[in-house]
């Protein structure tokens, strides 16, 4: 069983899939959800989707940097918000451990996208630990 940080890293993808899709900004879609009961949004939620908010412009880059053959935009839309949590989580949440980031991801990909989507994750997003200590934030 996955814990409550889970499901608030799946409602994290929920918001900024709705954000992104939609094209209005991640603070407008936390707060519709805050006004709703179900499902609930907590504060780890809020943190991870303005988080990656914040650091979007740097995340894309590195993303795009860092994957094989595809394009952030050919990407899908879940894929690339799994990723983006995952890139903030390795890089800018100083209190989750790298592999836990990486672990939950991929998780997350296999709940929410492909079959070939973890596989993806994963090495996109261990490419990043691997060079995280050259990358500049």
């Amino acid at each position: 069983m996955r814990g409550s940080r889970h499901k608030a890293r799946l409602r994290a993808v929920e918001v900024l899939y709705e954000a992104e899709v939609r094209g209005v900004p991640v603070a407008e879609v936390v707060e519709r959800r805050r006004a709703q009961a179900e499902p609930p949004i907590n504060e780890f939620t809020e943190r991870l989707a303005t988080g990656v908010e914040e650091h979007r412009e740097r995340i894309d880059e590195l993303l795009e940097t860092y994957s094989i053959g595809w394009t952030l935009e050919r990407m899908p839309v879940v894929d690339r918000n799994i990723l983006r949590i995952g890139a903030y989580e390795l890089l800018w949440a100083e209190d989750i451990p790298d592999g836990v980031a990486i672990a939950e991801a991929v998780a997350m990909a296999k709940e929410l996208s492909t079959d070939e989507s973890p596989v993806f994750v994963n090495g996109l997003l261990s490419r990043l630990m691997e060079n995280k200590a050259s990358l500049s934030l």
